[in-house]
């Protein structure tokens, strides 16, 4: 299996603020990776590094090979790079089907199969997205980021806030997208029993730096190792 995502010694941050420190790990093609650590450790620094919104002081990122590093927030989504926020950047003020076929590119993710991932999308489909409760918003931004046909997806906390039911059927369309479809897949989450039993490989962030790399079946069946880094009970 080869790699599809690539950072090599990534120092990047915001503004004169460093927040990662020579970050490096690699996310193979079809692989889904839980992206674990405590408040301020740098989880959505390495998300926002990999879409291009942060400043990069040295190191690369490689998407398929490609040496991304240098391009735009937009050549980077155009590369291959789909990105569901902590903010969600729905339209509000278009439809469901506005928000999805506006960004659209072609490829295996249509409109038909994101429906069929997300019923309840197509049963609000003429509903603005101001109209839709939190929970159908990050399914929606979810099918935004879809709808470009990666060849990864991003989420950042993509379960905070949202009511268990709802919780579920994200957790089992995340499932769905890499265990089933084979897209690959970075899950950030402050709750690891969450995301663990869905991805394939784990990496803990401490200032900045992987502290800890193990595949998600083994941090589940050890949950002590996660303990000692994240200092909070697995559950």
């Amino acid at each position: 299996m080869s790699a599809l995502l690539e950072i090599i010694d990534l120092t990047a941050g915001y503004g004169e603020a460093v927040v990662l420190d020579r970050l490096s790990l690699t996310l193979e093609r079809g692989r889904s990776l839980a992206l674990l650590g405590r408040n301020g450790t740098g989880k959505t620094t390495t998300i926002d590094s990999i879409v291009g919104v942060t400043r990069r002081f040295s190191g690369r990122i490689l998407l398929d090979g490609v040496d991304v590093s240098g391009f735009a927030p937009e050549k980077r989504a155009a590369a291959g790079i789909g990105w569901v926020p902590q903010e969600r950047n729905i339209f509000r003020s278009l439809t469901v089907e506005e928000n999805i076929t506006s960004v659209a590119r072609k490829g295996p993710w249509d409109l038909a199969r994101l429906y069929a991932m997300f019923p309840r999308l197509q049963e609000r489909r003429a509903n603005m997205g101001n109209q839709l409760s939190g929970g159908e918003q990050q399914m929606l931004a979810v099918a935004r980021a879809l709808a470009l046909n990666p060849k990864i997806l991003l989420a950042d906390e993509p379960l905070e806030g949202l009511a268990p039911i709802i919780v579920d059927e994200l957790l089992a369309a995340f499932r769905r997208i890499s265990r089933e479809e084979g897209l690959s897949v970075i899950l950030v989450e402050q709750q690891p029993r969450k995301i663990l039993a869905v991805t394939d490989d784990a990496v803990v962030l401490e200032r900045g730096t992987v502290v800890l790399a193990a595949t998600s079946a083994e941090l589940i069946a050890d949950p002590s190792r996660l303990e000692r880094h994240l200092a909070v009970s697995h559950g």
